[in-house]
C-alpha cells in the first residue's frame, strides 16, 4: 500500500508540474522611456543633485548596458524602438515638418505581442502620426492615451497648446482617438492609467508603453517637486574627476532645476509602479525596461560627454537602459558592448517567443546571449546616426561607430577624410582628440561603411514614397490635420505667412471643413482649399476678424497628393494652425 501510495503521490506531483509548466504566463512587458532625459540625469550615472531612488535602486537590480544608443531626437528613436529598424527604413526622418509619421506598413512591437494574445498598451507620447493609419490604435495598441505630436504645449498638440504655462496639467489627452479632460500633472496621468491598464490584464501577459512626455520642454513641474530643488546650483562638484564639465549659464542651470524636479516626480510614479508589479504578484513575471530617448536639451551635467539633444556625439546619443526580468535572468550586471534601441525588439522577440519580421531588413540584435554570458568579442556590429532638420545632409550631423572608433561628420559633401572626425572611444570616451590626421586608414574605412548605409538608407521605399494621411476613412471621420505633420518649408512651426500642405490620400466626397488659424485672421479674405489640380475657394464676407473659418459642403475629388489650405487678405497669407475635414 505505501509503495502504491508513493507512487501516486509521484505520479500527481509530475501532473502538477506538467500542469503548471502549461500554464505558465508569457512574461509581461513594461517599456518605459523618458523624453528628454539624458544620461547624466539620474542618481547612478553620477549627479548629485538629482534625486533618484526608485531608479538607482532599479538599476542595481538590472542588467545595464553602459555603451546603449538612441537617435539624436525623439521620432527616430520611437520609431527604431518599435519596430527595431533604422527609423529612415520606416519613413521617419525628422520630429516635424511631416516626418514623424512612420509607414502603417511596418510592424510594431505591439502588433508582434498582440499577435502572441498580449494585451498592449501606450500611455504618453507616441510621435509617430496623428492621423489614421499611423495611430497608435492602427499599429497593434488595444489602448491608447496619448498627447499629439512631439509634446505637450507645442503646436502640433493643439488640445494643449492654448494652456501656456498649464499645458502639462488637467490637460485634454487623447483616449482610444477621442478627446477626453484630465486632471492633474500629465507625468502623474500616464503613469496612473498605466497601472490601471496593468490591474485590468493583470491576470494575462500584457505590454504596457509607458512614454513619458518629461522632462521635455516646456519646464513645467509640480511645486512640491521644484521647491526641492530651488535653491541649488546645479553646476557644482564637477570637473575633479577627469571628466569634462561645460559652462552653465543662469537660465541652464535654472532649467535644469525643473528638469530634475521632472524627473524626481517620474521616480516617485515608477515607485507606484513598481509596488503594484509586488502587489499583484507579478513583479518576477514581468521584463521591464528603463530607458530615455535621446540627450537632455539643455547644458547641464552629461557625465562628461560631448554634445547634447540633436547631435550625434556622445552627450546626444547615449542612453541609459536598464533591462530586470528575475524570472527570466539575474540581475546587477552591466554590459560594455555597443548595443541600441534597435535591439529591443528582438530581444523581447527572444524573451517572449514571437518571431522577428522576416519579410523586411531588421537591424537589431538580441541582446539576450549577451544577458547570458555570451562572449562580447564575437559581435561585429556598427551603429549609424544622423539628424538634420526635415531630410538627412550627406555629412551633416552624421557618424558611425565601430569597435571602439567612431567617425563624425560635420563638414561639405565633397571634403577630404580629414575634415572628419575619428576618436577613440576606448581612450577617448568624451571625444576629445581628433584622429582623422593621424590614422587616415581608420577614418576612411568608416567612411565607406558609411556611405553605404546612409545611401542604402535615404533609397528605402518609405523615402522615396513617405507616409500619407488617409482623409475621408471611416476610421477616421472627422480628421484633424495638425501642424506637426504639416510638410512645407523647413522649420514650418508656429508662423502665420509660411508655404505649408499635408500629403493626403482623400477619399472623394462632400465635406464640412473647419480651418483653425493661430490667431484671428483679417476680415474680406479668401479661403482656397487646394488639393492636387482641384481647388474650392470661399470669400468671408463678414466685417470682424475671425480664427476659425467654416466651408460646408466642399465637394472634394479622389486624390493622392498635396492637400494645401490658405487664407489671403492683401496679398498677406496665412497657413492653418489645424483644419478639420468631416466626411457626410
Amino acid at each position: 500500500m505505501k509503495i502504491q501510495r508513493s507512487i501516486f503521490i509521484l505520479l500527481l506531483f509530475a501532473s502538477q508540474v506538467t500542469f503548471s509548466q502549461q500554464t505558465t504566463k508569457s512574461p509581461n512587458v513594461i517599456l518605459i522611456i523618458t523624453d528628454d532625459q539624458g544620461y547624466g540625469d539620474l542618481g547612478s550615472t553620477g549627479n548629485p543633485h538629482i534625486n533618484t531612488p526608485t531608479l538607482d535602486a532599479f538599476a542595481a537590480e538590472s542588467v545595464r548596458f553602459t555603451n546603449f544608443y538612441v537617435s539624436p531626437v525623439c521620432a527616430p528613436t520611437r520609431a527604431s524602438l518599435m519596430t527595431g529598424r533604422y527609423s529612415l527604413r520606416t519613413g521617419v526622418r525628422d520630429t516635424y515638418n511631416g516626418g514623424a509619421m512612420m509607414a502603417s506598413s511596418e510592424i510594431t512591437i505591439a502588433e508582434l505581442l498582440k499577435s502572441k494574445d498580449y494585451a498592449t498598451g501606450i500611455f504618453g507620447k507616441w510621435h509617430l502620426g496623428d492621423n489614421y493609419p499611423m495611430r497608435p490604435s492602427d499599429q497593434g495598441f488595444d489602448e491608447s492615451l496619448i498627447h499629439l505630436s512631439g509634446g505637450m504645449g507645442q503646436v502640433g498638440d493643439f488640445t494643449t497648446y492654448y494652456q501656456g504655462d498649464r499645458s502639462y496639467f488637467d490637460p485634454v489627452l487623447w483616449h482610444n482617438n477621442q478627446q477626453e479632460s484630465y486632471e492633474g500633472y500629465c507625468s502623474d496621468i500616464f503613469a496612473g492609467e498605466a497601472i490601471k491598464f496593468i490591474e485590468k490584464n493583470k491576470d494575462k501577459p500584457f505590454f504596457t508603453y509607458l512614454a513619458f512626455n518629461a522632462p521635455h520642454t516646456p519646464l513645467q513641474v509640480p511645486d512640491e517637486y521644484y521647491q526641492k530643488y530651488k535653491d541649488i546650483d546645479p553646476s557644482l562638484g564637477f570637473g575633479t574627476d577627469g571628466k569634462p564639465f561645460y559652462p552653465m549659464s543662469e537660465n541652464n542651470k535654472e532649467d535644469a532645476r525643473k528638469v530634475y524636479a521632472m524627473v524626481e516626480n517620474i521616480d516617485d510614479n515608477l515607485r507606484k509602479l513598481f509596488q503594484k508589479l509586488e502587489e499583484l504578484g507579478i513583479e518576477d513575471n514581468t521584463i521591464v525596461i528603463f530607458m530615455t530617448d535621446n540627450g537632455p536639451q539643455q547644458q547641464r551635467y552629461v557625465a562628461g560627454l560631448k554634445g547634447l539633444k540633436g547631435n550625434v556625439f556622445q552627450g546626444g546619443v547615449r542612453a541609459p537602459f536598464f533591462i530586470r526580468y528575475p524570472n527570466g535572468f539575474k540581475g546587477n550586471k552591466e554590459i560594455n558592448t555597443l548595443s541600441a534601441h534597435l535591439d529591443v525588439l528582438p530581444t523581447l522577440a527572444d524573451l517572449c517567443g514571437f518571431e522577428v519580421p522576416k519579410d523586411r531588413k531588421v537591424d537589431g540584435q538580441s541582446l539576450l546571449p549577451l544577458i547570458q554570458g555570451q562572449n562580447a568579442s564575437t559581435i561585429d556590429r556598427s551603429y549609424f546616426a544622423y539628424w538634420t532638420r526635415k531630410y538627412p545632409e550627406l555629412y551633416q550631423n552624421i557618424s558611425i561607430q565601430k569597435a571602439g572608433w567612431k567617425l563624425v561628420g560635420n563638414t561639405d559633401y565633397n571634403s577630404e577624410i580629414e575634415k572628419f572626425n575619428l576618436y577613440n572611444l576606448n581612450e577617448d570616451p568624451y571625444e576629445l582628440n581628433n584622429l582623422s590626421s593621424k590614422n587616415v586608414t581608420k577614418a576612411t574605412e568608416l567612411k565607406s561603411e558609411m556611405d553605404a548605409i546612409y545611401l542604402e538608407l535615404i533609397n528605402e521605399k518609405n523615402q522615396k514614397d513617405p507616409p500619407i494621411i488617409h482623409v475621408g476613412n471611416a476610421s477616421e471621420n472627422p480628421i484633424f490635420l495638425n501642424r506637426n505633420d504639416a510638410a512645407g518649408e523647413r522649420g514650418i512651426w508656429a508662423q502665420e505667412d509660411i508655404f505649408g500642405y499635408w500629403n493626403v490620400s482623400i477619399e472623394p466626397g462632400i465635406y464640412d471643413i473647419r480651418v483653425k488659424f493661430i490667431k484671428p485672421v483679417p476680415p474680406k479674405g479668401r479661403m482656397t482649399i487646394e488639393t492636387s489640380n482641384y481647388a474650392n475657394i470661399a470669400f468671408d464676407r463678414s466685417n470682424e476678424e475671425v480664427d476659425i473659418f467654416e466651408m460646408k459642403g466642399v465637394s472634394l475629388q479622389k486624390t493622392k497628393g498635396q492637400l494645401l489650405p490658405f487664407y489671403e487678405v492683401k496679398g498677406q497669407r496665412y497657413f492653418p494652425f489645424w483644419i478639420e475635414l468631416e466626411k457626410k
